[in-house]
């Protein structure tokens, strides 16, 4: 049997075998603290993962190594908050429930999490449509990371919120105005009882990505007046259906590629690109129009009903218009960037190069190592629960999920979308209820006939 010492060595050994743990350092957050009272630095924290699949059971493994991040220097993340009882913590992190819809992928995270000596009991395990809510039921979880396909984090968020549990969120929010809707009022619940709500959107925990943005904000290319954001890439994975699997079997299996379950991939992915316009805009897009549509995955067996490319415009305040660039489609040239176009030069945000090209003055480009923005969540997620400081990123992400519906809206329909009729849309992809069984999929969009309500 293991000592808690070797566990802990092998835990962070594991991680960064598996690609999932790497060097990291962190800078100023610059989102506003809700200060409330100061937490034990020593105190437990339980984790409840709901959604057991890889980005889920990714997140639990960021999560568990979060603590071990304090204790050993050569990780990077160092600051003095983390030093605070970061023994103890890395004593007091652990994954003590879990849920899924499937009970074998529940199975599959479990064995990863065993690797790493964290082992869930099975009496801990919960499996089903209402899984999420057994898991919520237990006392000692404080900390809840929601990783469904998702439609369902609005449903989850609400009930983690009102459970009085601390969440990480994966990205997109929602997949309709109404979950938008949803995810800002659980945001302001959460505020009013000291809870953090933090965000997937991990590009803003990049060390290179945040330095820059300060640069942009402190004026390096004087006023923005336009950008692009491009996310040019190949298909996803795909799982073959098997005999006795019923049709939402089959959808949930295969979730990014039926719209009510993802939001198509300009919502479940590009929101990432979406995501970082706002940021450096500090702002929403007013409008958005566009052009796509379904070219090269066309067997509705196999990619049920989202598009394969979307182009979209938006517009900002101050007449910035950003231009957006969204395809996955094999064999074709990947690029995933975001360029923002000053009166005094231009901002590069990109893993290879990132950095300003300034006019008349010096050009600068990050050079230093990059961090694992993934694991530097959990590592500021986890210290603001102990210092009692929450973070509170529901709005922020409910605004990048509503640009990212805004735009497929527009291309769905053909027709200019605004952001205020966009927000207040009744479009609610809800089932009456979620059951194994017979489940149709909804035709694919075709401009000018479909509409957007």
């Amino acid at each position: 049997m293991k000592t808690t010492e070797e566990n802990k060595v092998s835990r962070r050994q594991f991680i960064r075998k598996s690609g999932l743990g790497v060097a990291s350092t962190t800078v100023a957050l610059h989102a506003p603290f809700i200060i409330t009272a100061r937490a034990d630095p020593d105190s437990p924290i339980n984790i409840g993962l709901v959604g057991c699949g890889g980005r889920g059971t990714g997140a639990a493994l960021d999560a568990v190594n979060a603590a071990t991040n304090s204790i050993y220097p050569e990780s990077g993340y160092h600051t003095e908050n983390a030093k605070e009882g970061a023994r103890a913590a890395a004593e007091n992190v652990k994954i003590v429930a879990m849920a899924d819809v499937f009970e074998d992928r529940l199975m599959s995270s479990r064995e990863q999490l065993r690797k790493v000596g964290m082992e869930v009991k099975k009496e801990l395990c919960f499996v089903g449509f209402d899984a999420y809510r057994k898991l919520l039921e237990i006392h000692e979880i404080n900390y809840v990371i929601l990783a469904t396909p998702p439609h369902f984090r609005p449903l989850h968020l609400r009930a983690a919120v009102e459970a009085g549990k601390h969440v990480f969120i994966e990205k997109p929010a929602a997949v309709d105005p109404a979950g938008v809707r949803s995810i800002m009022e659980s945001g302001r619940i959460a505020a009013q009882k000291g809870l953090t709500i933090g965000a997937g959107t991990h590009f803003r925990r990049d060390n290179a990505y945040r330095e820059l943005a300060a640069r942009v904000h402190d004026g390096a290319i004087g006023e923005i007046h336009s950008g692009v954001a491009r996310w040019l890439g190949g298909e996803l994975w795909y799982i073959e259906p098997e005999n006795g699997w019923s049709d939402m079997e089959v959808q949930l299996r295969n979730w990014n590629y039926y719209n009510w379950l993802s939001g198509d991939f300009i919502v479940e992915q590009f929101v990432h690109s979406l995501d970082i316009v706002n940021w450096i805009l500090q702002s929403h897009p007013t409008r958005a129009i566009g052009i796509g549509g379904r070219q090269v995955r066309t067997d509705p067996k196999k990619h049920g009903n989202i598009y394969d490319h979307f182009s979209v415009q938006y517009e900002y305040p101050n007449d910035i218009t950003i231009f957006c660039l969204d395809r996955q489609i094999n064999g074709c040239t990947n690029r995933v960037d975001n360029e923002f176009i000053g009166v005094n030069g231009r901002a590069s945000f990109s893993y290879r190069k990132t950095g300003t090209s300034v006019k008349d003055g010096k050009s600068w480009r990050f050079r230093g190592d990059r961090n694992n923005p993934y694991q530097v969540e959990h590592d500021e997620f986890i210290e603001s629960i102990r210092l009692g400081k929450p973070i509170n990123e529901a709005q922020q992400l409910a605004e990048s999920t509503l640009t990212a519906i805004m735009g497929r809206e527009a291309v769905y329909s053909g027709h200019e979308i605004e952001w205020d009729n966009a927000l207040h849309a009744a479009q609610d992809f809800s089932l009456p209820s979620y059951e194994f069984g017979d489940l149709p999929v909804a035709p694919v969009p075709l401009p000018g006939k479909y509409r957007f309500a």
